[in-house]
């Protein structure tokens, strides 16, 4: 069970809600009937938990967890003990998250504006928003239904956030439209300047950058990642876009939907990348690059060129992956025929 001083679980739930909650389906010879009250990892679980398995590591987990319920592939579903009742997904991972999400609901905040915080007269706050301690809100800013926004937070003059919001303590965010059901962790930095100056040798001039940043609707910003706005086009995320913690986005950088951007990587300005591009830790993307959708970024990879849709690349400088590979066994060799 999840620590109560923190977590508030909801339920209990019969099999046939969790079945429909989930999109499983029963194993024959379930009581559709019976009461689960918590979610737990195979090895914790009891008689009244439901768990999962997704990695075939784990099955002799699995055979002899005393988990009550049980969500798991139709290829995995005979190593269950007896007596473990079974939800059968192809994707188990996917109808977890849908199961614990059940158990343990995202509530809108209690509305209310702290004594301590100061919210401009001009900026407009839907009645049931929260607003926390020595947070800001700054003129003109429009705040949707249910955002909460977190102590020591700094919401931007003219900044726009959409419905169910949720800006963690001590984020800044100044330059940008926001669309709904984002969620902002602790320390991120929202629309500051882009990285752009004129080189010389009289000295470097900043160029003003002039554009904003634009998020798409449910997406999540990792903890003290930065998205620096645009120098005159916006920069972008899209839809959807997982973005890990210690992230660097670029001025004019445009991410498509559904982005996976791993902690520690960083995209310099004015890249663009497609749908559903994912980008391993530590990964670093020069400027000015377009990577096609359902392009995959090898962690700690530096990519100096364009990635075609589909393609998957990892080292630095990157190459396709067959390449990295057989680069990789060939200096293992080599050292080794050395020694």
């Amino acid at each position: 069970m999840a620590d109560p001083r923190f977590f508030s679980v909801a339920g209990p739930f019969t099999l046939a809600r969790l079945a429909e909650v989930s999109g499983a389906e029963l194993a024959p010879g379930t009581d559709p009937a019976t009461e689960f009250f918590d979610v737990a990892p195979l090895d914790r679980a009891g008689a009244r938990d439901v768990s999962f398995l997704d990695n075939r590591k784990y099955t002799d987990v699995f055979s002899t967890s005393k988990a009550g319920a049980c969500i798991v592939s139709p290829e995995l579903a005979e190593r269950a003990p007896a007596g473990m009742a079974l939800l059968v997904s192809r994707d188990p991972y996917r109808a977890y998250a849908r199961v614990a999400q059940a158990f343990y609901p995202s509530l809108p905040p209690e509305p209310g504006v702290a004594p301590s915080a100061t919210v401009d007269p001009s900026a407009k706050l839907a009645a049931d928003c929260r607003v926390e301690h020595h947070a800001v809100v700054g003129a003109g800013a429009e705040i949707g239904h249910r955002c909460l926004i977190g102590p020591n937070a700094v919401i931007g003059a003219g900044v726009v956030l959409g419905d169910d919001c949720i800006v963690g303590a001590n984020v800044t965010v100044s330059h940008a439209i926001i669309g709904s059901r984002v969620n902002l962790y602790p320390g991120v930095r929202i629309g500051q300047d882009g990285f752009g100056f004129a080189m010389g040798p009289q000295g470097h001039l900043k160029v003003p950058q002039l554009g904003r940043v634009v998020i798409g609707d449910d997406v999540e910003v990792g903890a003290n990642t930065t998205i620096d706005r645009g120098a005159g086009p916006d920069t972008i995320i899209g839809s959807g876009c997982m973005i890990d913690n210690l992230v660097q986005i670029g001025h004019n950088v445009q991410m498509g939907r559904g982005c996976v951007i791993v902690a520690q990587s960083g995209i310099s300005g004015s890249s663009h990348l497609g749908d559903f591009v994912a980008v391993g830790g530590q990964a670093g993307i020069t400027g000015h690059l377009r990577l096609g959708t359902g392009a995959r970024v090898a962690g700690q990879s530096g990519v100096m060129r364009d990635v075609d849709p589909g393609e998957t690349v990892g080292g630095s400088p990157a190459v396709a992956m067959k390449d990295w590979l057989r680069q990789s066994a060939m200096l293992a060799k080599m050292v080794k025929k050395k020694g």
